[in-house]
């Protein structure tokens, strides 16, 4: 790769990085170009952006962002063979790693980039798996809100049946 490919790439890698707030660091060595595929096909699917990149020029794109120094631990997990997993929701990369690895071993996580928050290690899959995405947790709320309004309307149109139940029970006793 020479010198202006490199820093291209670099480029659109800090591009990258900066837009997204979700991105996982993974190993997806060891699998054949069929599983790629597969798991490219996967991702592509579920809304996933899969980068097979070069661990050095993932490092320079995070120190050229403007708080590159938040980025440490992302980088101390940059040795061998790293995919870049970016995506609109944080949960969704994990889905698709525990999908994947239920035919496969890999790929196995790194790192994870959720918020500004970093998750290290392959044990971090399941519980980010279980986190709710934004339209998920927005929907719980509105749920809940729904759920005491419901109740009064319920009450109200129940109370209402009653009183003329009573007024023609009342009016039935008088005739």
């Amino acid at each position: 790769m020479i010198k202006t490919e490199k820093a291209s790439a670099i480029k659109q890698l800090k591009e990258k990085f900066s837009e997204s707030q979700f991105f996982y660091v993974a190993d997806s060595s060891a699998l054949t170009v069929e599983a790629i595929n597969k798991l490219r096909a996967l991702c592509y699917e579920k809304g996933v952006e899969m980068k097979v990149v070069k661990n050095t020029l993932a490092i320079k794109a995070l120190e050229q962002l403007d708080e590159g120094d938040k980025y440490t631990d992302l980088k101390a997990v940059l040795k061998g063979p790293s995919t870049i997993l970016f995506a609109d929701a944080a949960n969704v990369p994990a889905k698709v790693i525990k999908e994947f690895r239920k035919t496969h071993e890999k790929p196995i996580l790194k790192a994870a980039y959720i918020d500004s928050d970093i998750y290290v290690g392959d044990d971090q899959v399941d519980s980010l798996a279980a986190l709710k995405s934004r339209d998920e947790l927005i929907g719980d709320v509105i749920l809940l809100l729904q759920s005491p309004i419901k109740n009064v309307i319920g009450s109200l149109n129940s109370g209402g049946q009653t009183i003329s139940g009573l007024l023609k029970a009342l009016e039935q006793r008088a005739s």
